[in-house]
């Protein structure tokens, strides 16, 4: 689904302690000299102001609904309530705001499916505060899935790309301890992954004929089976599979040669096979500047590539960059027609 010029981005709360609202006030404040698209926060006003009291911003604030939230970015910070109140101080994680936080992410899903806002982009969210108060997914990603899905009556499988000028990289098994990413891992998920990841980027980033580099799971993509045969009976024929449907992908290759700055000259986008694999290089690279990118979705969704820094929360010396190219990639993307309703 494509955005309408005139819609501003729906920005979630994230955790109330951390440092996304002390980044959403700094950020409206150097909207010009960083050229940040119009964007609304949801959540609750009396909490935003009380922060930017503790910061010592004057950041005017606007409660608007979503359809004018981009006439109104200008002048003030536009605000969607939620009606539920936010009692957490920075650095102090409150189980109690943990309904606020689901309640907008909801909130910021329904907005872009219903074509009031032109993409989601979420502030960084405490998952152990949220499974404390019940929250059944294991993170953003997953649930945003199943919001979509419920949303399309449509299968979803979501994807995590982090994406940064030097870096494209996807992990395609995510949040799993390191044992259990082999019995996890499959011909069909590298396959799978590898098909959405490429559709997404033609139909979002533009790329005619995305090159996907795909690494090993074992050092040296497995030595031809001498340091495991997982390369040679998983990844290879996934690989195989791609090509043969026209996508160019390539490998299994060594991941310790997939980074340095010739070999990525090769490829839009490196295929992980597990967490660590895909964000140790991107976030060595780019730490400040990396993006979390869903795909998969039938709406664009972004967010920073960092946590909550409870230990910097309140003290304004939180990095605004990763957050600024969250809400200009959003931008970017949702600026886009893209040739089927998949994705980012």
């Amino acid at each position: 689904m494509s955005a309408a010029a005139d819609l501003a981005l729906a920005l979630t709360l994230g955790e109330p302690a951390g440092i996304g609202p002390d980044l959403t006030l700094a950020i409206w404040r150097r909207r010009v000299e960083l050229d940040v698209p119009p964007f609304y926060l949801i959540g609750d006003p009396e909490f935003l102001s009380a922060r930017a009291q503790i910061l010592r911003l004057d950041v005017p604030l606007a409660v608007v609904e979503p359809a004018a939230a981009a006439a109104t970015f200008e002048r003030a910070l536009p605000l969607v309530p939620l009606g539920l109140a936010v009692s957490a101080s920075p650095g102090k994680p409150d189980a109690s705001s943990a309904p606020a936080v689901v309640a907008s992410v909801r909130r910021a899903v329904a907005d872009v499916m219903g074509g009031r806002a032109a993409a989601v982009v979420t502030n960084p969210i405490a998952k152990n505060v949220l499974y404390r108060s019940g929250f059944a997914e294991p993170g953003h990603t997953e649930f945003l899935a199943k919001l979509a899905q419920k949303a399309t009556r449509k299968a979803v499988q979501p994807v995590m790309m982090l994406w940064s000028t030097e870096l494209a990289a996807v992990p395609v098994t995510i949040h799993l301890p390191l044992r259990d990413v082999v019995t996890r891992l499959s011909t069909d998920l590298v396959a799978t992954t590898g098909r959405i990841v490429a559709h997404d980027l033609m139909t979002r980033f533009g790329i005619a004929r995305p090159r996907i580099a795909v690494a090993g799971l074992n050092p040296h993509a497995g030595e031809d089976g001498a340091l495991g045969k997982e390369d040679r009976i998983i990844v290879a024929p996934a690989v195989a599979r791609l090509k043969a449907e026209g996508i160019d992908a390539f490998g299994p290759l060594p991941a310790d040669t997939l980074f340095h700055e010739s070999a990525r000259a090769g490829y839009d986008v490196a295929l992980c096979m597990y967490h660590d694999q895909a964000l140790i290089p991107i976030k060595t690279l780019a730490f400040e500047r990396a993006v979390n990118v869903t795909l998969g979705l039938p709406f664009v969704r972004t967010s920073p590539d960092h946590g909550t820094a409870f230990d910097i929360a309140g003290t304004g010396r939180a990095a605004p960059f990763s957050l600024v190219a969250a809400l200009a990639l959003a931008a970017r993307l949702s600026a886009t027609k893209p040739a089927l309703a998949s994705a980012k």
